[in-house]
């Protein structure tokens, strides 16, 4: 962009592979209808774990059964925040987690033992799981999580809450019929083969760009400043909107073997308001805006069909979450998640579970994103400061990523949010063929 960025060093990388090495690595999680069940395990606990007295299940011992499947689970109670918690953990490496896929958690109130909730964990990740609650004397209601963000919450089944202590989870979930996405929960990694194809060409390719303010590789091939299009003195290098392009032109050559036009993805891509209080925000606060919008209105041209290339189908509009789970002060208070607004995009506490549910439902694409936050101007005026490139995608054990390359480097996501804790986000969608010659 025609501003300085800040200049991400390779540490950022090197701090997300670290994490990845960290990280427990589990062998591929099972289609969710394939989960054992262990319905049979929990009727043979049921007076002395789950309706016994919160008070003399605290005392029971754990203990580890194996399901008729083979499935190893141990049994144990924790109490904590005056809750206490009965846990039906299933093995992973030799370790009970309590999240690992399968796992069934039954929780009360310590003092008094009335229900709170059954949370069970539909695959191996401590951030997405399914839980039920109370709802009067004879129904329950549901709630699906993924990343503190509720998808689903307080769908009612005709269910007592207490009969689902010993019911087998799929008879459950086949209550709530179509109404309950399961979807979100079985990724097929098979539809995400072009997008590693392409993130491996990409990182082959990434040490032959470096990072310049105001770099971009116009159409020619030339080095040249984005603002004045004039050719780079040494040294030469992309910026944060550079190397978006170079990714997109990367996508594109192979079929149109041309770059595209920097002059042409400067334009405003919607007319803006004619006022002499907008000429600065036309010039500059809109410009990452623009810039990935109109690239990715290329990439749909060429990718997908002419009709394809309008606004409303390149720019990711949809809310697939109304409340988010905020756990800043010590303690977790369900808010509500504002969604979509125009030139701005969604705000970033709800980036994660928002890329999530897009990579579920619409494998095949990345996303520029253009990020922004409103100025303490009069009027207000919003700025448009960064370009990066998102790959949310599962990898070929069904585990979900987030790549981030940004200003000519690969970073990662928890970089990228805590970078701009209050900004916002603009996404539009990319297509990927597997193909990346820059």
């Amino acid at each position: 962009m025609s501003f300085s960025p800040i200049k991400y060093t390779h540490k950022w990388a090197f701090l997300g592979i670290l994490l990845f090495l960290i990280w427990p690595v589990f062998a591929a999680d099972v289609h969710t209808s394939s989960i054992q069940d262990d319905s049979s395990l929990r009727t043979s606990i049921q007076d002395t774990w789950l309706t016994e007295s919160p008070s003399m299940v605290v005392r029971n011992r754990p203990f580890v059964r194996n399901l008729p499947g083979g499935v190893s689970v141990q049994v144990r109670a924790e109490a904590r925040n005056n809750e206490v918690s009965v846990i039906l953990a299933r093995e992973r490496n030799g370790t009970y987690p309590g999240w690992a896929q399968g796992s069934w958690i039954y929780t009360r109130n310590l003092n008094t033992g009335a229900p709170l909730r059954i949370r069970m964990f539909m695959r191996s990740d401590p951030q997405i799981y399914v839980q039920w609650r109370p709802l009067g004397n004879d129904k329950s209601q549901i709630d699906l999580v993924l990343y503190e963000a509720y998808i689903v919450r307080g769908l009612p089944i005709g269910i007592p809450f207490e009969r689902l202590l010993t019911m087998p989870v799929e008879e459950v979930l086949g209550a709530a019929g179509n109404r309950f996405p399961r979807r979100y929960f079985d990724p097929d990694p098979r539809l995400y083969r072009n997008i590693n194809t392409f993130v491996t060409k990409m990182r082959a390719a990434l040490p032959t760009v470096t990072y310049e303010d105001d770099g971009v590789i116009d159409e020619t091939g030339s080095y040249v400043l984005i603002q004045t299009l004039q050719k780079q003195t040494a040294p030469i290098g992309l910026n944060c909107s550079g190397f978006a392009k170079w990714v997109v032109d990367g996508m594109l050559r192979p079929v149109t073997k041309r770059r595209l036009s920097v002059r042409s993805l400067k334009e405003p891509v919607t007319p803006r308001i004619s006022s002499l209080a907008a000429n600065f925000e036309e010039r500059d606060s809109l410009f990452g805006l623009d810039w990935t919008r109109n690239l990715a209105l290329e990439a749909a041209k060429v990718l997908r069909s002419p009709a394809y290339a309008i606004l409303e189908n390149i720019e990711v509009r949809q809310e697939t979450f109304a409340a988010l789970i905020d756990r800043s002060r010590g303690t977790a208070a369900i808010i509500s998640y504002p969604g979509f607004l125009l030139n701005a995009g969604f705000s970033m506490e709800g980036l994660r579970p928002l890329l999530y549910t897009l990579a579920i439902n619409e494998p095949g694409n990345i996303y520029l994103a253009s990020v922004n936050r409103e100025r303490n101007t009069t009027p207000p005026q919003r700025q448009h400061y960064h370009v990066a490139v998102l790959v949310p995608y599962f990898n070929e054990y069904g585990n979900f990523q987030i790549l981030v390359f940004e200003s000519a480097e690969e970073t990662n996501f928890a970089g990228f949010l805590r970078r701009h804790p209050l900004g916002m986000v603009n996404l539009v969608r990319v297509p990927v063929e597997g193909v990346f010659e820059p």
